[in-house]
């Protein structure tokens, strides 16, 4: 046999590489991870999204269900160099101890925190074996991690493993010019309706400004008006109002003083607010995840809504961010403006044959809710069910 083809029949004896061995660190707090957390979060080069920033997450964790107890859990690489973070909380449910990310229904996005391109480039069997084994050593049965983008700013999520999301995400890619993204996201009938509504809505109303809060005073003032908004509309249509309870409040005000989160509106120059906007928010992105409008009827036909998102737009293109999401799910007003289409899907890790049970049960609600959510017909009897539910109620 000649020399290369021993070189060639031994390395195809050999095999491919192993995988790289990433090793768990497990905190029992978030204060215990904050330094090293936030260290990461500045590496040049790391990739995450706004819902995994400390401060969003530690306003975030007072929501936490009674029992349950925040553990972070850092990956290092062979040379104890940081990998990932994932900031997780543990909790007991139905007899089964679960791990899923702090930020639940209020974030959009799950995804880890990576210290970069090339973190996020090593294998899925690595991380699926490290988060194996911390779940182990924390007494899990599983690891839930819903909502996993696909892909992030164009790089593969090695965690994006497993069933399709009951729903997709929806953003788009901003550039400099604002109007150059409009002309690109918007047919010129549609911005000639806007600037005609625009003009309607001032002959009406007055004069109008698209406002950012500038301070905490404002801040408070943009959120009364969102919660009372949105509760009209959460009765109308039949659903719990998750800001009922003050702790959900409170970490809105939280996330806002802590720079984790934007506040918008839309506000007529005697101080009434038609439109509000909330994002959670990084250097390079706003992702869209709280909006409400004015219920007065005689409001809609000026669609306020749809002149705040435009005017959002526009502040985030002068102000330099890259992207902006409006978040899970299907409605209108997303489909009016994004133009890329977020890919999520959601990702179980068994640690227990009692974890693979739940992973089995869990992966098959989500393929029965995405069913549900892409037949327009059994999501309008959906929708006509909550709202009947709240008529008797």
């Amino acid at each position: 046999m000649s020399g290369t083809m021993q070189l060639a029949a031994e390395g195809a004896a050999a095999g491919p590489a192993p995988s790289p061995v990433l090793t768990p660190e497990i905190f029992s707090s978030l204060a215990a991870a904050e330094a090293p957390w936030r260290a990461l979060e500045a590496a040049p080069g790391a990739v995450m999204t706004p819902y995994q920033r400390f401060d969003w997450v530690a306003a975030c964790a007072p929501l936490l269900p009674a029992g349950a107890r925040p553990c972070p859990v850092l990956l290092r690489d062979s040379a104890g160099r940081p990998v990932a973070l994932l900031p997780l909380y543990t909790h007991r449910e139905a007899g089964i101890r679960v791990a899923r990310m702090i930020g639940g229904r209020h974030a959009n996005f799950h995804m880890p925190l990576f210290s970069g391109p090339e973190a996020m480039a090593l294998p899925e069997e690595a991380y699926a074996r490290a988060l194996r084994r911390a779940g182990a050593e924390a007494g899990l049965d599983v690891i839930h991690l819903p909502d996993q983008p696909r892909l992030w700013n164009g790089v593969r999520n090695p965690l994006a493993t497993g069933s399709p999301s009951p729903s997709d995400a929806y953003g788009l890619a901003l550039e400099p010019d604002p109007d150059a993204v409009l002309k690109r996201v918007l047919s010129g009938d549609a911005r000639r309706k806007l600037r005609q509504k625009e003009k309607w809505l001032v002959a009406a109303h007055g004069p109008v400004a698209h406002r950012v809060a500038a301070d905490v005073a404002e801040g408070e003032e943009i959120l009364s008006a969102y919660l009372a908004q949105k509760a009209v509309r959460f009765a109308q249509d039949g659903i719990r109002d998750p800001f009922a309870d003050p702790a959900a409040r409170d970490f809105l005000a939280a996330a806002h003083r802590a720079g984790a989160l934007e506040l918008h509106a839309l506000r007529t120059e005697a101080g009434r607010i038609l439109a509000t906007f909330v994002g959670a928010v990084d250097a390079t992105r706003f992702s869209g995840m709280l909006t409400s409008f004015d219920p007065d009827p005689a409001l809609a036909r000026f669609s306020p809504g749809d002149l705040l998102l435009q005017a959002l737009i526009r502040d985030q293109c002068l102000r330099g961010r890259a992207d902006l999401d409006l978040g899970v799910g299907e409605a209108r007003y997303k489909a009016s403006v994004c133009d890329e289409t977020i890919a999520l899907v959601d990702a179980v890790i068994p640690v227990s044959l009692r974890g693979r049970a739940y992973g089995a049960a869990a992966e098959a609600g989500a393929r029965l809710k995405r069913r549900i959510k892409r037949d327009p017909r059994l999501w309008a009897m959906v929708g006509r069910m909550r709202k009947a539910m709240a008529r008797t109620a």
